[in-house]
């Protein structure tokens, strides 16, 4: 089969498209013919290795997270999914490899496509839906009448941050273009701010939370808009020591996770705020949940109009990094 893979971390956004053996399923793994994969951020960070402390992978390395497919083999311990289901799902961290033809995946990592999706808008749910119910469940525990903010809220991962919080009771703010004020409202936000015509931290009465998705370069201005006692969960800024507690991370981890966060730790404990960083893991009872929430709420995400085959993947990777897609980018392996 053929799949996109890299021989080494480097800062240069490269993969190589290689024929490798179709991989063979354990007792509860299934394997998927992949119809789309989803290019994410995610996969600029395992290229660059970014993100090797957190997930240090052997090399070669068949990139991709996030996928739609057909089952074709089942594990006999598998149970609840059968030969010629449509399924998706981020794939487990350790063992990526959706930007290939087949990929063994864990049984427990996948869910059954959402009835009002087809393969190309499917693909671009799991890694962002699951990002937001854990963000919102687990690591903020959200409850009903409090406040999040999201700034730069209108893109893929506000498509599937909105409804979950909605559905949790939240009132939910979001900044971002004007071009996507209307799709982001009618999502069911509460407030939108369009970042082009006034700045948040000087017109936002504090929130419960705020989730980053912009940066170390908001931080500050983030950090203006929590009450104290609050939570800013970050997705891109830095990991912590308490990342790496939480994932039971080696000690000599932790000390270098704590040394990295340690200037965002101080500047929230100053203002009374806990500071969180996510990283997604694959779990497919979420995904399930998650399901029921796109179908309720016909949920239809955004995708990028350029199309993509798996030997275009090099330019797929640089629209991603350029970070002008005008939804998320995929590739198309069928």
């Amino acid at each position: 089969m053929k799949a996109a893979q890299i021989e080494k971390y480097s800062k240069e956004l490269m993969a190589k498209i290689v024929d490798i053996p179709i991989p063979e399923i354990s007792a509860d793994q299934v394997l998927i013919k992949v119809k789309v994969a989803a290019v994410n951020p995610l996969e600029i960070l395992n290229i660059t290795g970014a993100v090797k402390l957190i997930q240090d992978y052997k090399m070669p390395l068949t990139l991709g997270n996030e996928l739609t497919g057909i089952i074709e083999k089942v594990g006999e311990n598998v149970q609840g999914f059968k030969v010629g289901e449509a399924v998706y799902c981020r794939l487990p961290v350790n063992s990526i490899g959706a930007f290939a033809e087949y990929a063994a995946v864990d049984a427990d990592a996948i869910g059954h496509l959402p009835k009002n999706l087809d393969f190309t808008t499917g693909a671009a749910v799991p890694l962002t839906g699951l990002t937001a119910y854990q963000a919102l469940h687990e690591e903020l525990e959200a409850k009903a009448g409090q406040t999040v903010f999201i700034p730069g809220g209108s893109g893929s991962f506000g498509q599937m941050a909105i409804p979950i919080a909605k559905a949790m009771g939240l009132k939910v703010i979001v900044s971002g273009s004007p071009e996507a004020k209307e799709r982001t409202l009618a999502a069911g936000v509460d407030r939108y701010i369009n970042y082009k015509k006034e700045n948040y931290w000087e017109t936002l009465e504090p929130v419960d939370f705020v989730i980053d998705t912009l940066g170390p370069d908001e931080f500050e201005h983030e950090l203006s808009v929590i009450k104290s006692g609050g939570r800013l969960l970050s997705l891109r800024t830095s990991p912590n020591k308490q990342f790496a507690v939480d994932k039971k991370l080696a000690k000599w981890k932790q000390i270098l996770f704590g040394l990295a966060g340690s200037k965002y730790d101080k500047k929230a404990k100053e203002k009374g705020i806990d500071y969180r960083f996510i990283f997604v893991r694959a779990d497919g009872k979420q995904l399930s949940q998650i399901t029921d929430l796109v179908e309720r709420n016909n949920i239809v995400p955004a995708i990028d109009p350029t199309e993509f085959k798996l030997e275009d993947i090099n330019k797929a990777l640089a629209l991603v990094a350029s970070g002008h897609p005008k939804g998320k980018v995929l590739i198309k392996l069928d």
